[in-house]
């Protein structure tokens, strides 16, 4: 009886203390990175096979995650069912009780199911806080979750400007890191959004005083390295008025990462991966699951 079950699951996390979202390499292990206590928690299940995560969207050190994405086979052991959806996140979060990550939800799907190739779409949202001359200023609900600007205004209208001329298909390699380690990946992006909105603050109703937050919105089937950072820093400078939107243009058309000024990205504890998103035929088998084809087998502290 087959009774491996591969799983996309969603998760989130705080990223102020990790690694980035994959695996480190054995000599850096003094600072873990999210992949690596993800499979550290699966492999508390006692999987039979060995455990492998593919996680879908690569975050930076420092940087955050409303919702990520990652896909991994289980088999259980004594040809046990697969475990329920709901039963792997119970379970799994009971063993990363201690990190700041978190399983928001899981699905079942078809074996050749890909979390980071069958991904439509990855979201990610930027918040600046204005008028924060020291990070200590700010309430601790949006301390390291913000970029905070001495600036009290940027001009919003240039910046949307600005923004508008990175919508669409481009060569992006004016804002891809010049220490990237994927030099090979295609630099042709298709940018479907790039928003710029009021936020608010986390406390916006119980702190002593108001904090103007702005969210810059990204959305794109994939990003270059650090693609957005850089991005966000230029689209700040020109509301700060150290470019101007004919530069930016300029910028993006040198299609070469040397034509970025060194200094202006924005810095990671700002950034958040805020969506992964999926056709839904390619989770259908998830949608035909029920709770009488996977019963339950038991709560999350004995579910090895």
């Amino acid at each position: 009886m087959h009774t491996r079950a591969r799983y996309l699951v969603f998760f989130q996390y705080i990223g102020t203390k990790y690694s980035g979202a994959v695996k480190v390499p054995p000599h850096q292990l003094e600072r873990k990175g999210i992949q690596d206590h993800l499979e550290d928690a699966i492999r508390r299940l006692k999987p039979l096979n060995p455990v492998s995560l593919f996680v879908s969207s690569r975050t930076d050190t420092g940087v955050h995650a409303l919702s990520n994405s990652a896909h991994f086979d289980l088999q259980r052991k004594n040809n046990k069912l697969p475990f329920t959806e709901d039963t792997l996140v119970e379970a799994l979060n009971f063993h990363l009780r201690t990190e700041q990550i978190r399983i928001t939800r899981a699905h079942r799907v078809p074996d050749d199911f890909h979390a980071r190739f069958h991904a439509q779409s990855r979201t990610y949202v930027y918040r600046i806080a204005l008028g924060i001359s020291h990070g200590s200023l700010l309430p601790l609900t949006d301390h390291n979750l913000c970029w905070n600007i001495r600036n009290t205004e940027l001009d919003m209208g240039a910046m949307r400007k600005a923004a508008a001329l990175l919508v669409g298909t481009h060569n992006f390699s004016s804002f891809r890191a010049v220490s990237s380690d994927l030099p090979f990946k295609n630099p042709v992006k298709t940018l479907d959004v790039a928003d710029i909105q009021p936020g608010r603050s986390f406390s916006h109703t119980h702190f002593h005083r108001d904090i103007p937050i702005w969210e810059l919105t990204f959305r794109s089937r994939s990003f270059l390295y650090r693609q957005v950072r850089r991005m966000t820093g230029a689209l700040v400078a020109v509301g700060q008025g150290q470019l101007s939107v004919p530069q930016l243009k300029d910028i993006l058309e040198a299609q070469d990462s040397l034509a970025y000024p060194q200094g202006l990205a924005a810095p990671a504890h700002g950034l958040f991966l805020t969506r992964v998103d999926y056709k839904d035929s390619d989770l259908k088998l998830s949608q035909q699951m029920s709770e009488e084809q996977f019963p339950s087998t038991g709560n999350s502290e004995d579910s090895t």
